[in-house]
């Protein structure tokens, strides 16, 4: 597929999932490099993602000079052990300095700790710098029930508009938050990878769309097949509709392609593959749009 093909279908995209930094995590980009890139790939916007401390307070110390910039930055936190896990306070202070995401736990999640255990590679990855090992955050508490705490973060979402990601939970506590969510009234849900460290299954994926979850598919994952034929990303498309699924780069580490170069191979994959361009720009333009409030 041409260059100019691609820059056509990317224009106005949005990536709600660049690993830029600073980040104890070892990263190839800043959070103003990555939206340099962004812009000049056309994009609206990209949220930036760390799993230890919210990116809120990175991107109002590099205000003056993302200021410029047509493409806007937005940021989040993750309710790992580092931010004291479900926090709401964490959450009511995020949410109140800007923030547009709240990510249940990921690398605190029991279903990401337990494949740390299980593949050294993971577990590596996630403790750079000699950090503390996350504990364990659990949404459900001791009887099986949701914890109150989750009701309150849920509340305090709905009322910013904000946008609610499962995060790396195990598709049992996924499905249990989106329906606790949906039961809210809240609309801007959001699966990860489901195919990665939480290991569902696609009855689960369809579950999770039923509750109003639109599904993100990390290109980190199926650029030059890195963990996953790109088959599969197909296969998922095909599975719940390009209406329900969007693409996040999941992008910025040390070692990775940048994310806008991800962003063009697997576009253009897509494109050679048959996927119109209309159902291409759902997945990347309206879809995270929508999930972020920017039309609202």
């Amino acid at each position: 597929m041409t260059t100019d093909a691609i820059a056509k279908v990317l224009n106005g995209a949005v990536d709600l999932h660049c690993h830029s930094g600073p980040s104890p995590m070892p990263r190839r980009i800043t959070h103003i490099e990555a939206a340099h890139q962004a812009q000049a790939a056309g994009f609206r916007a990209i949220l930036v993602k760390c799993h230890y401390h919210s990116t809120v307070f990175d991107l109002l110390a590099m205000h003056d000079q993302l200021a410029s910039l047509s493409t806007e930055v937005y940021g989040g936190v993750a309710l790992n052990s580092q931010v004291g896990g479900l926090n709401p306070h964490a959450v009511d202070l995020n949410l109140k300095m800007g923030g547009k995401m709240i990510w249940f736990p990921t690398i605190s999640s029991g279903a990401h700790l337990c494949n740390a255990e299980r593949d050294p590679h993971i577990k590596e990855h996630f403790v750079p710098r000699g950090v503390r090992q996350s504990d364990e955050v659990d949404i459900f508490d001791e009887t099986g029930d949701l914890r109150p705490e989750v009701d309150v973060i849920l509340e305090s979402a709905k009322e910013a508009g904000a946008l609610v990601s499962a995060g790396h939970m195990a598709p049992d506590r996924t499905l249990a938050m989106l329906t606790a969510a949906k039961a809210k009234g809240l609309t801007r849900l959001l699966v990860s990878h489901p195919n990665y460290v939480m290991n569902a299954a696609s009855g689960d994926v369809q579950k999770f769309v039923e509750q109003g979850a639109v599904v993100e598919h990390c290109l980190v994952m199926y650029d030059n097949e890195k963990l996953f034929p790109f088959t599969t990303l197909l296969d998922w498309i095909n599975l719940i509709g390009p209406e329900n699924t969007s693409l996040g780069s999941d992008l910025g580490q040390v070692g990775n392609p940048l994310p806008m170069e991800a962003f063009r191979r697997v576009t253009g994959q897509l494109l050679d593959s048959g996927i119109s361009v209309k159902d291409i720009r759902t997945m990347v333009v309206d879809n995270p749009t929508r999930l972020l409030g920017l039309d609202t």
